[in-house]
């Protein structure tokens, strides 16, 4: 009897050790994981891996420098709402009129639009959001109605990143919401996002998952942990840089679990920040000229890698001009393909040059709109346009900080980038909303100044301020 049961405990362990190698063999096997992380404001020099030295981002610097890191990447908007509106939906956000950041309660992107939530759910995958939504607040604009199956957030464009009773309220738009129901939380909210994120891939490790994980951070208010800011004391930008410090630990903490799940090989990564860093969380946008807000470059190329192993270029950088509506083709593209959602996107796969299959430009034209300002990119050469104040045309490989007018020098050129921006706004919706006159005059000052060669100094709350009562007399 004895020596039966010994057998019978050999054969049995061999099976169970013949199951859990099946099991690890279908998830090398299966479509690979996808995560996008979303960062708010942050400056395109303040990761190290875009060559920052004051600032510490070892989790992200590491993914980056394993991964494919783009050198002319831009988002489809200066600011976080439309820029957020054109990554989810991989189309310029204009052509369905969220223009501008939502002024009002629950305007959000047109529920038409398909998301790239309900695409990877076609695709199979089970889906995730955490954090900043900013989309739209009414009930049919929320995360759980656009595709995603899990939601730990809140609604609004920002908030505190501390718990506290004016905030924390059922029914706020600032409230931190799981799915659609009112919850808490306890600490820091960027290590929160962190630890959320990674229990539920821990929960779903199991099968092809998509999230979206865009924290707040670094967007104001500037708010950080007392541990975090010792770490800091003396620096000159402590609160950014002791903020900048939990957003790669929540990084790290996301990292950590796909490895000890053995996934990580098989989880594709982007990394960037929805718009360049602001005039107000002493961020830093050098070498380019202008932030958050314009169209000069700082306003919207970001730093923006993809991690994903089995890339041929992996380790590298791409310079081909790129854009974040790319995000959600390389998606689908990575999940197999879904031929009636593709047709519709602005955006293009990123996959064929990461595997260095095609070289040369994703994109041969950007352009850019938002409200009475726009822009498009040609190869080397930009044109910007701003209301009342005409335009100016720039060589970004000759001029890249954006300071010397070719209009007068190269007339043919500027005539063919302004046909190219009208024919495109043909295409458009005219805006749903704007974000009100107090914000168009200092969009019309700052732009002034630049056009103008001034130096433009807005670097805190106390100055900006001083702009909007200037712009209001």
């Amino acid at each position: 009897m004895t020596k039966h049961f010994l057998v019978f405990s050999i054969l049995l362990s061999v099976f169970l050790s013949s199951c859990n190698q099946e099991v690890k063999t279908n998830k090398e096997q299966s479509k690979p994981n996808v995560i996008v992380m979303l960062v708010d404001d942050a400056g395109y020099a303040d990761f190290g891996f875009a060559g920052c030295e004051d600032l510490k981002t070892p989790n992200i610097d590491k993914l980056a420098n394993n991964g494919v890191v783009f050198t002319d990447a831009h988002v489809s908007a200066s600011v976080c709402g439309p820029s957020r509106a054109g990554i989810i939906t991989g189309r310029y956000q204009q052509r369905f009129g969220f223009e501008c950041n939502p002024p009002h309660k629950y305007s959000g992107v047109d529920t038409s639009e398909i998301t790239i939530a309900n695409a990877m759910q076609e695709a199979g995958y089970k889906t995730a959001a955490f954090g900043k939504w900013h989309l739209g607040d009414g009930p049919e604009y929320r995360p759980n109605q656009r595709g995603f199956d899990y939601y730990w957030g809140f609604l609004a464009g920002g908030r505190s990143y501390f718990p506290n009773e004016e905030q924390d309220t059922p029914g706020e738009v600032h409230s931190i919401r799981e799915n659609d129901t009112f919850t808490t939380f306890e600490g820091y909210l960027t290590d929160r996002l962190g630890d959320k994120a990674a229990e539920w891939i821990g929960e779903n490790a199991d099968n092809p998952f998509f999230i979206y994980w865009a924290p707040n951070a670094v967007h104001t208010p500037m708010e950080a942990a007392e541990e975090d800011l010792k770490l800091f004391e003396g620096h000159p930008r402590q609160t950014l840089a002791a903020m900048t410090w939990s957003l790669d630990k929540a990084v790290g903490t996301i990292v950590k679990k796909l490895e000890d799940e053995q996934i990580m090989d098989n989880t594709i990564i982007f990394f960037l920040s929805d718009n360049g860093g602001a005039h107000n969380n002493q961020s830093s946008n050098l070498p380019l000229k202008g932030f958050k807000g314009n169209k000069y470059e700082g306003g919207h190329r970001v730093s923006f890698f993809v991690h994903y192993p089995g890339l041929k270029l992996t380790g590298s950088k791409f310079n081909g001009l790129s854009s974040s509506l790319d995000i959600f083709a390389t998606c689908v593209d990575a999940a197999g393909g879904l031929p009636d959602v593709e047709k519709n996107l602005d955006g293009v796969s990123l996959l064929p040059y990461l595997n260095g299959e095609v070289t040369g430009n994703p994109h041969k034209q950007l352009f850019w709109r938002k409200d009475q300002m726009a822009a498009t990119r040609k190869g080397d050469m930009k044109l910007i346009r701003v209301e009342n104040l005409g335009e100016r045309m720039y060589n970004l490989d000759a001029d890249l900080q954006e300071t010397n007018d070719l209009i007068a020098e190269s007339p043919e050129a500027y005539k063919e980038l302004m046909s190219d921006l009208e024919n495109w706004e043909t295409q458009l919706m005219t805006p749903l909303w704007t974000e009100g006159e107090v914000w168009d005059k200092i969009t019309w000052m700052i732009h002034e100044d630049y056009f103008l060669n001034r130096e433009v100094r807005v670097k805190n709350e106390g100055q900006l301020k001083k702009w909007i009562n200037k712009c209001t007399k």
